[in-house]
């Protein structure tokens, strides 16, 4: 997993106010997938000089934000999709004091993925496993694999249907436990396959 302070030892002269411009690079990208023109990006920065805007985009390319390309047009790295992580926890139950200093980056990606040519993105459908934690529309992070261990949340294909279930045993057979009491055990009639092992779960938030 890739971790790096926010004001980034790879440039002494990054400064606050370039994690400003950062931020703002961050959410145009997020909104048009580009990086614009340096008449834009006086726009993007509230910056009426474009000569500043390129000392700007040097500074984040020496921090190890951006780099370009042989054709010389500037792209996001992957640190560029890096996202603070707060040094305070937070608390599900009772409230308490929290600092407002900034802990380290973390690539999401890398926090959730292992290995990126065997992992799969599956959207959870059904309320089977709940307590689990799972919500249907939830993404849930899957490493194929055609193994796995009892008490792994796996998705699994029994009789030709894939399924989201916690793989346990019983009487020395392979089951799959629901996260939910409504639901019941599965117990496989026929054949029972690994397609992969839940290793992350994403799910967003709207108002």
């Amino acid at each position: 997993m890739t971790r790096f302070n926010s004001t980034n030892p790879n440039s002494a002269n990054f400064n606050p106010k370039d994690s400003e411009y950062l931020s703002k690079l961050q959410d145009y990208y997020a909104d048009w997938k580009s990086i614009p023109s340096y008449a834009k990006l006086c726009e993007v920065f509230g910056i009426a000089s474009k000569s500043w805007v390129k000392s700007v985009l040097d500074r984040l390319n020496t921090a190890g934000f951006i780099e370009r390309t042989p054709d010389g047009a500037w792209i996001p790295t992957r640190h560029f999709f890096a996202r603070p992580l707060a040094e305070s926890t937070v608390q599900a139950g009772m409230p308490v004091s929290v600092t407002d200093t900034q802990g380290d980056y973390f690539v999401i990606d890398e926090m959730l993925i292992d290995t990126p040519s065997r992992t799969t993105l599956i959207t959870v459908k059904g309320d089977s496993m709940i307590e689990a934690g799972i919500h249907e529309g939830d993404v849930a992070v899957v490493e194929k694999r055609l193994t796995a261990n009892i008490g792994d949340i796996v998705v699994a294909i029994v009789d030709n249907d894939f399924t989201l279930k916690t793989l346990d045993k019983e009487n020395g057979n392979f089951i799959l436990r629901p996260a939910n009491p409504a639901f019941p055990i599965i117990r496989p009639h026929g054949t029972l396959e690994i397609f992969g092992v839940l290793t992350g779960l994403v799910r967003k938030y709207r108002r």
